[in-house]
């Protein structure tokens, strides 16, 4: 069975823009590229698994997230395929949700389809739902400081006992 990580996108791979749909607004978070880089030399299996609720509320389609994909991949410079699965959530939050975050469905799926060891597997990203989803999927979970939340954030709406970290090259730094 294999290892994985999956990665929310935005605020944790590249910066938040908030309704991102112009490739050319995409910018990675400094030290991504060779934080997956050495992911991948280990042995871990990436996934991303990302909320675009924009799609839900028509501000834009899941054509212009695909380019923006793209256009990441072009930045991150790494051997393709870099992602072994994508799955883009296109639900707002009122509407009935299958995939978005918290929601774990996406990860026991790529779990089943993968082969994944579940004791080896991380759902990393900088949003409480994104840390919910590992959680509810009942594999570790780790919080990044790139995005909407620092340490003192994550503590207070209670998160103590999931690891923080000041991005998600710190967090694959300690990474076997």
């Amino acid at each position: 069975m294999s290892k994985a990580l999956f990665l929310d996108r935005d605020g944790t791979l590249i910066l938040d823009k908030h309704y991102l749909a112009d490739p050319a607004g995409v910018e990675l978070i400094p030290g991504v590229a060779g934080a997956l880089a050495r992911a991948r030399n280990l042995g871990y299996r990436l996934f991303i698994h990302t909320n675009q609720s924009g799609i839900g509320r028509g501000l834009y389609t899941v054509d212009d997230v695909h380019r923006c994909n793209v256009r990441m991949d072009e930045l991150l410079g790494l051997p393709a395929p870099i992602f072994d699965d994508i799955c883009i959530a296109p639900e707002a939050p009122e509407q009935p949700a299958e995939y978005r975050k918290p929601s774990p469905r996406y990860i026991f799926e790529s779990i089943a389809r993968y082969r994944l060891d579940p004791r080896q597997c991380w759902m990393v990203g900088d949003r409480t739902s994104d840390v919910e989803a590992g959680l509810n999927a009942q594999i570790n979970a780790v919080a990044v400081c790139t995005g909407k939340l620092d340490a003192a954030g994550w503590a207070a709406r209670g998160f103590n006992a999931v690891p923080v970290y000041p991005s998600l090259v710190e967090f694959v730094a300690t990474l076997a």
